[in-house]
């Protein structure tokens, strides 16, 4: 990616997704392999009047060397001022930016499934208390690196691989545009938009069928759905993924059933989950299966009470620009906004809106999306009599 490029991509991370007010602190969470962007995106934030630029770069190298390493005891250790760092940044009201997209997407391949599901870091509890009290506008976006081309784009060469995916990222984020930060704002405003269709017609549960899909998922009472732009307590309007496609809201814990088969792949760090199967049964995951990697998946949801329950359902339309291009890029913030997903763990705050409901909605140290929606999969909304009305037929909108 030119230097022209990069800007412009560091631009828009910075100014339209995590909206960087002047005297902001900004934290940036990045990998090796990153720079480029990590420092484009630096410079941006300046630009933008920040305060200060907080760089901290996560190696799963490291992380490998302790998984194979440490001490059984150990693994769940983590530093406190991980966390005490992520509230200090909220009590500041920072903005948080990460960068997507999988470094070393076969890493932790053969490695303990047991010794994997208990270390989440670079994740930290914390992360999702500051969503919650929205004190932090924030931002993930992706950052192209040659490792994760060659994995996505295996039938070529690693420079004509890295070209293939950065192209396609120019697209995705819509800097092929005159004015990407005005494509992104009427692409918001579609994606509320269908989230206020959604809550009008106040749906008890979701059901989704086809090939090896059966699931229904029940809604609270004040489930909310929403997507596009989200606002801080202070009044700052960001969004939160980019790209974003999907329109999101909390199910009920206690009442999802079914089975259902994963559409595309999962990258959990260093380790791919392919050919997912889950079975639910009163709300909790009883049976995680896998063609690879699923082991790792199955104790994770042994992590706490709520990882084997829901915590978000979402749903995407075939309207954004990465599922027609009928690409697996095995990075979650991409393929979660190519297809409907659900995530086992912690729910938002922000997808319910009464105070009863908060205290019903899912809490877990862990929050994993996977992707279960195509254009084959029929979503039905299900009122409370049972009565099913379409949701989504070949990824467009019934209501």
């Amino acid at each position: 990616m030119d230097d022209g490029m990069l800007e412009r991509l560091a631009d828009l991370i910075v100014g339209v997704g995590a909206n960087v007010q002047p005297g902001q602190v900004v934290a940036v969470g990045s990998e090796p392999g990153k720079e480029a962007l990590t420092r484009a995106i630096v410079r941006s934030a300046y630009r933008h009047g920040a305060k200060f630029v907080d760089v901290s770069v996560w190696d799963l190298h490291v992380k490998k060397a302790r998984i194979e390493l440490s001490r059984e005891e150990d693994l769940d250790f983590v530093p406190p001022w991980f966390g005490q760092r992520m509230l200090a940044l909220g009590d500041m009201r920072g903005v948080r930016i990460a960068l997507s997209g999988p470094v070393e997407p076969t890493l932790f391949a053969g490695l303990p499934p047991e010794r994997l599901g208990r270390d989440q870091l670079p994740f930290v509890p914390e992360a999702m208390k500051v969503v919650n009290d929205r004190t932090v506008n924030w931002c993930v976006a992706p950052c192209p690196t040659e490792k994760w081309a060659s994995f996505v784009h295996r039938d070529l060469e690693p420079a004509e691989a890295l070209a293939r995916l950065e192209e396609q990222l120019v697209h995705i984020m819509r800097l092929d545009e005159a004015d990407p930060a005005e494509a992104w704002r009427s692409r918001v405003a579609a994606i509320a938009s269908a989230a206020e269709r959604l809550d009008e017609r106040g749906f008890d549960a979701i059901r989704f069928r086809g090939e090896g899909t059966d699931l229904r998922v029940g809604l609270l009472p004040s489930s909310t759905w929403t997507g596009g732009a989200m606002d801080t307590v202070g009044g700052i309007s960001h969004i939160a993924n980019l790209p974003t496609e999907e329109v999101f809201t909390a199910p009920d814990p206690q009442r999802v059933d079914g089975e259902v088969r994963a559409t595309k792949p999962l990258v959990l760090g260093g380790t791919t989950i392919e050919g997912l199967r889950v079975r639910f049964e009163g709300g909790r995951a009883v049976a995680i299966t896998a063609d690879t990697g699923g082991d790792v998946l199955e104790a994770m949801t042994r992590r706490d009470e709520g990882a084997a329950r829901l915590g978000e359902l979402a749903l995407v339309d075939r309207e954004g620009r990465i599922g027609p291009m009928d690409t697996v890029f095995y990075d979650t913030l991409l393929d979660e906004n190519a297809a409907s997903h659900i995530a086992l763990g912690a729910a938002y705050e922000l997808t319910v809106r009464d105070e009863a409901d908060i205290d019903r909605i899912n809490r877990s140290d862990i929050h994993i999306d996977f992707m279960i929606g195509s254009p084959e999969i029929e979503v039905d909304g299900l009122e409370a009599d049972g009565n099913a009305v379409p949701v989504l037929r070949e990824g467009v909108w019934q209501i």
